[in-house]
């Protein structure tokens, strides 16, 4: 259970917390004396759900999150069917810049993972101009999963923020763990791009209305094939089977 009292709640199996404000999943984050809580952090979408009813080692990992939290309309709605309260879909190429924001102030050791070289490169200037404290940053291109292994020994950060995509950067984080659990651990997928403007999210106006997934397979048409699958997600929610 989260420290602000929100029992997880299980959407297709995946425990999900039931957030319904930001303020509230941070409150999870940072202690009372400002610092980082240990854990990791897990971006909730339908994707995952479905990847999880067929991937037990994917079931596995998703459990392990001490703050899984909804970023998808699909596990939204389904939470607010099974809790009838207002949940809200947290964005997590947000919340990681509200995490590392609140760092500042405690000047937290934050280690940055993923990417392309000149991605990472970038993302690391911007945020320390902004006095993030990064100790260290690895592209995504690396030949062993032994080099994170070593980076993570030798600088014992605070935060981990791994952008490799799922579910390989939540499998990384629960090796990482399993070296350094005095840290909090975070995938968020492609944000290193849209922080560095490689990316471009959908505007306000479709974030809005909850179709940044509508916007992107505009600018991706291929993605229609993952889209496709989310039917079946479609259709255990409308069954009430989630």
């Amino acid at each position: 259970m989260s420290q602000n009292n929100q029992a997880p709640v299980l959407v297709g199996g995946v425990a999900v917390n039931p957030y319904e404000s930001v303020e509230q999943l941070l409150a999870d984050v940072i202690s009372p004396d400002g610092k980082v809580v240990p854990g990791m952090a897990v971006a909730i979408n339908p994707e995952k759900v479905l990847k999880a009813l067929n991937d037990p080692e994917t079931k596995e990992i998703l459990a392990q999150a001490t703050l899984p939290f909804a970023d998808g309309i699909g596990v939204v709605k389904s939470l607010q069917q099974k809790t009838g309260k207002k949940c809200i879909r947290i964005a997590g190429c947000e919340l990681w810049l509200d995490i590392l924001n609140h760092s500042v102030a405690h000047q937290s050791k934050v280690v940055l993972i993923g990417a392309k070289p000149q991605v990472v490169e970038r993302c690391n200037e911007m945020l320390t101009s902004q006095n993030v404290n990064v100790v260290a940053y690895q592209d995504g291109y690396f030949d062993s999963e032994n080099v994170i292994f070593d980076l993570i020994k030798k600088t014992s950060p605070d935060i981990v923020i791994v952008a490799l995509g799922s579910p390989k950067q939540e499998k990384l984080i629960a090796k990482m763990r399993l070296i350094h659990n005095k840290a909090l651990y975070m995938g968020v997928g492609g944000s290193f791009d849209v922080l560095t403007g490689n990316v471009k999210r959908a505007p306000k106006a479709w974030q809005n209305l909850n179709l940044e997934w509508l916007y992107r397979l505009t600018k991706e048409p291929k993605r229609i094939f993952r889209q496709l699958k989310l039917l079946k997600f479609l259709h255990l929610y409308l069954l009430k089977k989630l």
